[in-house]
């Protein structure tokens, strides 16, 4: 998409404070990147090249991809891999997939069989200990999946053990509160697009309105429940938030729909680990 509607890609940077973390793990850098939709018309390829040389430059211990790498077909992903293959990070590559990337048929497993020929290790309401058993690096199922079940995952933790949990749609992050969660990673909004400085994503005040709409009516006009669909916590659309006793950042993704983006640009997010 034409940079006017995308904006110049943002860096976004980050320290989150995790209650017992390790004095090894203090300081450990994490890149996340999300919503590609890579398919020639939403990611340049000149910024996703940024994006990938940007990561690279600070040298992370962890690169966090979180979902939706395609849109509306599963053949833009082995063109996509090939540019993905360039990331370097010292401990690995993670992924977890978004509600795009299950959507079709077979698009589960050509999604991952492809990001797993270069090296990415997609979690699947799965765990994994990248540095050691003192982090858990969490990877759900997205929230729209019918394997989306974060309670066999998450109960299989020693609840001493600090966790960073990968969940494509911040609305988990409500479901979550039932377990500790140092840090959840999540994107699938795109920060809402368009956003009004000061008050938030446009879309989520379209929500407030349309709530206003009889049942009946909504039910009969499709574009009326789109966006329940997308999200419900249009709060948390972008940024650091804080639910509960957990913490979540969302990251606005590189991908764009039509119209484009206001006040709202692509992101790469560098997270740096401390002790709270």
């Amino acid at each position: 998409m034409h940079w006017l509607l995308s904006g110049p890609l943002s860096v976004e940077k980050l320290t989150v404070k995790i209650a017992g973390l390790s004095a090894s793990l203090q300081g450990k850098k994490l890149v996340q990147m999300s919503d590609f939709h890579y398919d020639g018309l939403r990611l340049s390829n000149e910024m996703l090249d940024k994006a990938i040389a940007l990561s690279n430059q600070v040298t992370p211990d962890l690169v966090l991809l979180t979902g939706d790498y395609i849109t509306s077909s599963t053949q833009p992903i082995h063109e996509l891999v090939l540019k993905l293959k360039h990331l370097q990070a010292q401990a690995g590559i993670y992924a977890i997939l978004g509600n795009h990337d299950i959507y079709y048929r077979h698009s589960k497993s050509e999604i991952t069989n492809a990001l797993t020929r270069i090296g990415v290790q997609v979690l699947w309401n799965e765990v994994a200990y990248p540095f050691g058993q003192e982090l858990a690096l969490v990877g759900l199922a997205d929230r729209y999946s019918r394997e989306f079940n974060p309670l066999p995952v998450m109960n299989q933790l020693d609840p001493h053990t600090p966790r960073i949990v990968l969940s494509h749609n911040p609305d988990t992050a409500e479901i979550l509160q039932a377990w500790r969660v140092d840090l959840q990673l999540s994107g699938h909004t795109h920060g809402g697009q368009i956003v009004i400085p000061g008050l938030g994503a446009i879309l989520g005040y379209r929500q407030k309105i349309i709530r206003f709409i009889p049942k009946k009516i909504r039910r009969r006009v499709p574009s009326l429940r789109r966006d329940s669909f997308i999200m419900q916590h249009w709060e948390w659309a972008q940024g650091f938030h804080r639910i509960g006793n957990n913490q979540l950042y969302v990251n606005r993704g590189l991908g764009t729909y039509l119209p484009g983006r206001l006040f709202c640009p692509p992101e790469v997010t560098v997270i740096t680990l401390d002790s709270e």
